[in-house]
This record gives C-alpha cells, sequence and structure tokens, in this order.
C-alpha cells in the first residue's frame, strides 16, 4: 500500500489519527514543523513511520514530501477566531497543499471540519475552515470532508470546557444556546470515520456530517457531565444578554481554553450542531457511543493519566529567543542532590499541574490567576500526563521546547509578560562520586522595553523563594526516592 500523509500529525486528531493508521496496516508519512513534538511520541519508533520536516507555505518542498503517497489528511487548520484570509492564514496554506497534492499525484485528500460552518447563516468566526474546505477543492484531487460538532475526548477543547465549567460553577450561568439540540461525538468514532472514509472509494469528493448517537439540548450534556464526575444537581441559568464574546470571555477565566478558540466553539453550539443526514452512518457504519458513554471513556483516560493527545498540543513551538543584542537578565540556583541523575531529573519532570511547583505554590496560583485575568493561559492548562513530558507539551503557563532525557529541561513561558522567559534544569552526575549529582535551574529574562526591566526588578524579590524554593523541593523529593529504593543494610545483615 502507497504511504499515507498526515499533515497535523502533532495535533489533537492528527495525533490520535496516526497510531489507528498504523494498526491497520498502513505506512504513514508525518509533515511536521517541529519534528521533535513527534519523535517524542510512543509510536514515533515504528518501522513504518516516517516523519519530514517542513513548512505548509513551502509548495515545492511539499511536492517532494507527498511523492509517492496515495492518500493525504490536512488536519492543520488552526482553531483560533482569525481571518482566514491574513497573510499565511488557513486559506493560503490550504492552497498551497491542494496545488501539491495535485503535483504530486495523491489520490485522496481527507478533512476534518464542523457541522455548523456550512449553514447559511453561519458566523464569520467559523469561516476559516469552511475556507480551508473551499482552498482544498479548489485542485483536481479529489476531496473528502467531514464535519463534525462537539467531540467528547479526553483533552479536546470541547471537552476540557465542558469538565472545567461543570466542576467550578455550583450553578451554571450560560448563554440562550444551552438549549440548543447538539449531537456530540465521541472522537473514537471521528477516528474510526476519518479511516472508513479513506478507505471507501465512494466517500470520494463528498462532504458528510458525522455525529453521536444522541441529539440532545446541551443543557442534557452538562447534566451527564456532572453526574459522571459525581457532582450534585448543576442547575442552568440561559441569560439572554450574554452575547457570544462575554461567554467566550467567562470561559477563558473559568477554564484552560482561550478565549479565542471558544468564540467559534460557541457559535457552532449556537447555531446547532447537528446532522442533517445520515449517508456517513448508513456507508461507514460503525457503533456509536452515546453521551454518557463518551464522557465516561474520556474520565476514564483523565484518571489514569492516559491522555494521548491535547488541544495544547496544537501549534508551532518557538525556540529559544535570540540572547544577543540587548540587556538579558539570568537567575540561577545550584545544588548538589544524593540520589542519581535518572532520580533527579523524574523529580524535575513532575513539576506543574497538580503536582505543583514543590514551592510557594500560592505565588504560582496568585500569578496564574493575574495571567488569566490580562488573556494568558493562567496555570488551568495543567500536564498531559502527571509523570511523563514531551517535546511540546504544555505544563501550566509554560511549553516544553527542548527536553533531553536524564540532563536537561527548558521551559518557555506562555505567559502574558513583557519580554521572553525561559526556565532551564540541568542534571549532571558528579564524577568520581556514586550516587551525587548537580542540580542547576536558570531563568533568562529578555525585557520588552521599559515595562519589561520595571517588570523584572518588581518580581525579583520573590525568585529567592520561588526559584530556591524550587531547587531545594526538586533535591528533598529526588533524595527521598533515592533512599526508599536502597536497600537497608542494616537489616540484611
Amino acid at each position: 500500500m502507497k504511504p499515507v500523509f498526515v499533515a497535523g500529525a502533532s495535533g489533537y486528531v492528527g495525533g490520535r489519527l496516526v497510531p489507528c493508521l498504523l494498526e491497520r496496516g498502513y505506512r504513514v508519512r508525518c509533515l511536521a514543523r517541529s519534528p521533535k513534538k513527534l519523535e517524542a511520541r510512543g509510536w514515533a519508533s515504528e518501522p513504518r513511520i516516517e516523519i519530514v520536516v517542513g513548512d505548509l507555505a513551502d509548495t515545492d518542498r511539499l511536492v517532494e514530501q507527498l511523492d509517492g503517497c496515495g492518500a493525504a489528511y490536512y488536519l492543520a487548520h488552526s482553531m483560533l477566531a482569525r481571518d482566514p484570509d491574513s497573510p499565511g492564514g488557513d486559506r493560503e496554506l490550504a492552497g498551497s497543499f491542494a496545488d501539491a497534492v495535485a503535483r504530486a499525484g495523491c489520490e485522496r485528500v481527507l478533512y476534518l471540519g464542523g457541522l455548523a460552518e456550512a449553514q447559511k447563516d453561519a458566523r464569520a468566526r467559523l469561516a476559516s475552515r469552511l475556507a480551508v474546505e473551499h482552498a482544498l477543492r479548489s485542485g483536481p484531487t479529489p476531496v473528502t470532508v467531514l464535519r463534525a460538532g462537539t467531540i467528547i475526548g479526553s483533552g479536546s477543547a470541547s471537552f476540557e470546557i465542558l469538565r472545567y465549567l461543570v466542576e467550578r460553577q455550583p450553578v451554571m450561568v450560560a448563554p440562550r444556546w444551552v438549549d440548543r439540540a447538539c449531537q456530540p461525538i465521541s472522537v473514537r468514532n471521528v477516528l474510526r470515520y476519518l479511516v472508513a472514509a479513506m478507505e471507501l472509494p465512494a466517500a470520494a469528493n463528498r462532504s458528510f456530517n458525522i455525529g453521536g448517537l444522541e441529539v440532545i439540548p446541551y443543557r442534557e450534556v452538562i447534566r451527564h457531565m456532572a453526574e459522571a464526575l459525581g457532582l450534585g444537581r448543576r442547575p442552568v441559568l440561559p441569560i439572554p444578554m450574554v452575547t457570544a464574546r462575554l461567554g467566550a470571555l467567562w470561559i477563558h477565566l473559568v477554564t484552560p481554553v482561550n478565549h479565542r478558540i471558544a468564540l467559534p466553539l460557541g457559535d457552532g453550539l449556537q447555531l446547532g450542531a447537528i446532522c442533517r443526514d445520515d449517508d456517513a452512518a448508513q456507508l461507514m457504519p460503525q457503533r456509536l457511543l452515546g453521551v454518557r458513554e463518551s464522557i465516561d471513556a474520556a474520565l476514564g483516560k483523565v484518571a489514569v493519566g492516559k491522555v494521548e493527545t491535547s488541544w495544547t498540543d496544537a501549534g508551532p513551538i518557538a525556540g529559544d529567543p535570540d540572547w544577543a543584542g540587548g540587556p538579558t537578565f539570568v537567575h540561577r540556583e545550584e545544588t548538589q542532590v544524593e540520589a542519581s541523575a535518572e532520580e533527579v531529573f523524574r523529580s524535575v519532570c513532575r513539576i506543574g499541574g497538580r503536582h505543583g511547583w514543590y514551592a510557594a505554590d500560592f505565588l504560582w496560583r496568585l500569578r496564574g490567576l493575574m495571567d488569566r485575568l490580562i488573556g494568558g493561559p493562567g496555570l488551568d492548562r495543567g500536564r498531559r500526563n502527571a509523570e511523563e513530558i514531551r517535546h511540546g507539551d504544555a505544563l501550566d503557563f509554560w511549553r516544553v521546547t527542548d527536553i533531553e532525557q536524564n540532563r536537561s529541561l527548558t521551559l518557555r513561558a506562555e505567559m502574558k509578560v513583557p519580554g521572553e522567559a525561559v526556565l532551564e534544569f540541568r542534571v549532571l552526575q558528579i564524577e568520581n562520586i556514586p550516587g551525587m549529582t548537580w542540580l542547576a535551574q536558570i531563568a533568562r529574562f529578555k525585557p520588552r522595553g521599559l515595562g519589561g526591566i520595571l517588570y523584572w526588578y518588581s518580581v525579583l524579590p520573590f525568585h529567592g523563594v520561588v526559584f530556591r524554593g524550587m531547587v531545594g523541593g526538586i533535591r528533598r523529593a529526588a533524595e527521598t526516592h533515592a533512599a526508599g529504593a536502597r536497600p537497608d543494610l542494616r537489616d540484611s545483615s
């Protein structure tokens, strides 16, 4: 079989689609701007996986990378509410892809869009995905489009919004669309449709609406989530005067999801994201999950820490800032740890999420709250896995930009800050001293203008508490773990 090309393999759906294709016996060629994001995935070492480094804007290079592929998935559109016609925007990139697949001789393009965006009264904020669809169809290659509404799966933006709203609001204040009908679909069903559509010749040059087993008001989806979480009844109060933008800002404050992502999701619910036909279910039959079953499956993955992909995975990773030119502030902490490099690095990699930051967690929470209030991600994004870190992961309001196992971890700040901030951990086994490791933590900040300089000096008094406390906490955690792992010689004598 010809290889299958996947653009967007580092995203939420693409990262789950690749192992499904491998299970079906396909060879898969994944396009990545940041190959380390894919190399950290469990399936990346499979012999039938090929990772190619490139950019959707480079059409000529894309033609070479698509050469020999049969089908090509385009799962790389932006989740943000933005103008699709902006330079380097979604329409331009999709048009480049359509040109490349045609020149490479690919047989089929497959694309996942949204149910609501194709409606005549769709909001402009939903136009980005529809613009991608039109651009993909501009070429001669047959295109199959699957349109889904609310996707329920561990780590999806729709699921995280729902879960956090229910957990944090004893009384739900909601826009009017809370009583609109919707047709949520499990991510498991979405993946099966994506694979089945590629394997079905009759699906070429067609669009399919895909949805789950039930068509219910979003109010009922909220009830299912509350029951699945073991919470009490969540009264829902529809407020007519709550605009889409105000609703998105409220979601931004209460959940980890950015308001620019929440806007098109809310617009889709307001229009009523339901299937207008059952062609997909007839041509590609499968067992569709109900809403409660979908929620239970997603919460099960969260509970055991096996969230394969997250909505935070998508998008480019900025590299380390150029520290040359202009002032750069540095705060450094070092210590020796009576533990192996592996044990120290394991403790380093537990930072963030529900575990916290080893010291002054109240200051981290305060900084996270301040960040949310000014439009940043805050601490609510947490982390994908409680123990495992991979390249590209979100850690609260940081992003993993480099990781070298048992040696170094580099985080770049994504909180709202007047400059560029990087936090780096270095681990080195001390020569000639068995069981002794050197740990360094380096915080670098390149200010942007006078505001950045003032910001650095305003937070400087807290660095001793935060950074020194963090290094000390990592040292104690590693030494405690090491002491528990060592045999007690007194007991063995």
